[in-house]
């Protein structure tokens, strides 16, 4: 099977026969397009086939991440392979492959033959029949940059371990060939190493074993010494990891019925004999800084273009890590490795309401002909606003329900990433303060986000235009601040996944017809696994103006980022005034620091807007301002959890620190302030106390 992509003129006079890879830049997939079987051309049966396939994969998932089928008939048949990894539960998978098979059309969009590698899933189809086939090409190489201190002693165990975890993952039956484990190695800087192995299912005991010995030999090549490494193959791949990365498999293939023959060492590198040209070495890269990167190669399959691929893919790759923005700080960055089983009833509170998202549920999937009657085929008079991700469209079914369609921009340099994480996260998280997303739609290359419809649009329409600000009395006011805060204390707290939404605004507040708040657009978001309090990144995304110090200036984000856009948001829905662009009005300062100002003389209820004056309760609007003072603290440390908030604004009678100068006066950083502890405060005359804790 061979696969091409275009690079450089010099090398057009191969052909057809010209072979190279391009791995997908912002969605951390890698593709590959076959010009051995040929192209189809728009609007042929082969296309139509090929768009009948993964229109609804949910139909024809095995239930442990394995799904084949057919198109058509002879000779515009389409045959296509998913196989998504066995701890990842059905949502997940359904995520990736739908996720996967629209970015390959987009990539492969004539090629009759195309496989993409995602982190949890590799997705294939062809002309040619390929169910129960041992495919051992084309490569991808995926390694840690770090090395072990002891290779020999590192080698042998993770030998062991690897042929063991074959022969039990050989073992398993028709619907899943998965397994995992550990070994003992006092190799420095570890003492376990963690291996996956998997193949697809439609492979025989002997087929499976055979490909993954194929794949464990291929190790030296790429990862000798490494402290990680992975070889994606199409019918079977591998990974070890010195530090844990699985979860419990959704399914568990028969143990081995004898105990396995003692395993052959891992075989050492031999630096004299090259590779044989049907398969192009991965090329070692340096990588700067304390993370492990993970660098992809992508193997070569045709012996004629070898020498020449070589070259070219040297170049690429070289270009592309020079380019390329280093990649995130944490192992909470993959969003689509969302381990485990459904949610079942582990939510029990009153906050939790709709339908609770469970394995045996499908993912809606809406036609695109629906929502082109609903949105009267996307036209200007429906149009509700736009975006990073593209505009966003109303909609009103056949029924009368009313919808909001997001449609992802062809030119959307983030709408892609996206799309991956509203659909990996909001699908998953249901409550009654976040967004509700009802489906998604892949066809004809529309990309389209289906949510309930919002009859109020957002919050910052009300908040800053004095028109519709005298809607928002104080009593409403008062309770969309504690919605946000429930909001966002389930993403941090109270869901299985700990979700940083990484921009929250008044802008992405959506407000129903009962002015409750809704969190939206989690196209930003990222997931913090285990005992993960912060992380970094060097691609700072957000608002400035709602960004917390550390992330703005450092990239250092924590659950606290969000704790500071909450207290920037509830000083803005107190006062009525936007924080971005404050300093420029007549008082020549932020809103943080001219609400600590008024604050610190006991002259709170000067920032609050006029026309609340009439319907406020004065000591709750006092109480507003300090914990919003006291959630922009320049020290995340300083900044109170969103379930200390909760109770800070239900409660009565306890007593709130008092807070220091913001992290911002004038838009620049102010010398570290020291937060007084919750003991031995000095009550000043903006203190409140609280009683009656209730955070939910």
């Amino acid at each position: 099977m061979g696969y091409s992509e275009k690079i450089f003129s010099v090398f057009l006079f191969l052909n057809h026969l010209f072979t190279t890879a391009q791995p997908q830049q912002s969605t951390e997939q890698y593709h590959l397009c076959s010009t051995e079987q040929g192209n189809f051309t728009a609007n042929s049966s082969y296309q139509k086939n090929l768009d009948l396939l993964f229109s609804n994969p949910a139909k024809s998932l095995n239930g442990y991440g394995f799904y084949n089928l057919t198109e058509g008939q002879e000779p515009d048949q389409v045959y296509g392979i998913a196989l998504c990894r066995g701890d990842i539960d059905r949502y997940a998978c359904l995520g990736c492959i739908t996720f996967s098979a629209t970015n390959l059309r987009r990539n492969c969009s004539n090629q009759k033959e195309a496989i993409i590698w995602d982190d949890v899933c590799v997705l294939r189809y062809s002309n040619r029949f390929i169910f129960g086939f041992n495919e051992s090409s084309p490569v991808l190489y995926m390694w840690n940059m770090k090395n072990v201190t002891n290779v020999g002693a590192f080698n042998n165990a993770l030998g062991t371990l690897l042929h063991n975890l074959s022969n039990k993952a050989a073992l398993g039956d028709s619907l899943l060939k998965f397994a995992t484990g550990t070994a003992p190695a006092p190799v420095p800087p570890t003492d376990t190493i963690y291996a996956l192995v998997q193949c697809t299912p439609d492979l025989s005991q002997l087929q499976c074993n055979s490909c993954l010995s194929d794949a464990i030999k291929k190790i030296p090549e790429c990862c000798n010494g490494k402290q990680g490494g992975r070889v994606i193959m199409p019918s079977c791949n591998i990974r070890f990891e010195i530090d844990l990365f699985y979860g419990k498999a959704t399914g568990e293939p028969p143990p081995p019925e004898q105990p396995s023959s003692p395993p052959p060492p891992l075989p050492e590198r031999s630096p004299s004999p090259p590779p044989p040209l049907t398969e192009m070495p991965p090329a070692p890269l340096p990588s700067p800084g304390s993370k492990p990167k993970w660098i992809p190669i992508v193997a070569s399959l045709s012996a004629v273009l070898g020498l020449t691929l070589v070259g070219s893919f040297s170049f690429i790759i070289w270009r592309r890590i020079n380019s390329r923005e280093d990649k995130e700080n944490s192992q909470e960055v993959q969003l689509l490795d969302l381990r485990g089983g459904n949610f079942g009833n582990e939510y029990s509170n009153e906050d939790f309401q709709g339908d609770r998202v469970g394995g045996s549920q499908e993912f809606p999937s809406i036609h695109l002909d629906i929502i082109n009657a609903a949105t009267k085929h996307f036209c200007d008079e429906n149009k509700l606003g736009e975006g990073g991700f593209g505009p966003v469209y109303k909609g009103t079914l056949a029924d009368g329900k009313e919808i909001a369609v997001k449609r992802l921009s062809r030119t959307s340099g983030q709408g892609l990433l996206e799309f991956k994480n509203e659909v990996m996260l909001i699908a998953r998280l249901q409550h009654r303060n976040l967004v509700r997303l009802l489906g998604c739609c892949l066809e004809d290359n529309e990309t389209l986000l289906v949510y309930e419809y919002m009859p109020n649009r957002s919050l910052d329409v009300f908040l800053f235009d004095s028109s519709m600000s005298v809607k928002l009395d104080w009593q409403k006011r008062y309770s969309i601040i504690k919605g946000i805060a429930r909001g966002i204390m389930y993403l941090h707290e109270d869901s299985r996944l700990r979700i940083i939404h990484r921009d929250l605004k008044a802008s992405n507040i959506l407000l129903d017809s009962h002015m409750n708040p809704k969190i939206s657009d989690f196209g930003m978001a990222r997931i913090f696994g285990g005992d993960q309090s912060e992380a970094n990144t060097n691609r700072v995304v957000g608002t400035y103006g709602y960004m917390a110090p550390e992330y703005a200036m450092e990239g250092l984000f924590s659950v606290k980022s969000d704790v500071f856009s909450f207290g920037v948001l509830l000083l803005e829905i107190i006062s009525g005034k936007k924080n971005k662009g404050f300093h420029l009005s007549e008082y020549g300062e932020s809103l943080l620091t001219f609400a600590w100002k008024l604050w610190a003389k006991g002259q709170g209820m000067e920032m609050i807007e006029p026309l609340l004056l009439q319907s406020c309760v004065a000591s709750e609007v006092l109480k507003c301002i300090h914990i919003g003072l006291l959630c922009v603290q320049e020290d995340p440390a300083d900044r109170p959890t969103m379930s200390s908030v909760i109770v800070m604004l239900v409660g009565e009678t306890i007593t709130l620190p008092k807070p220091t100068e913001p992290a911002f006066s004038v838009g620049r950083v102010v010398a570290e302030p020291v937060l007084p502890s919750l003991v031995n405060i000095v009550n000043s005359v903006n203190e409140v106390t609280l009683s009656n804790v209730s955070p939910r």
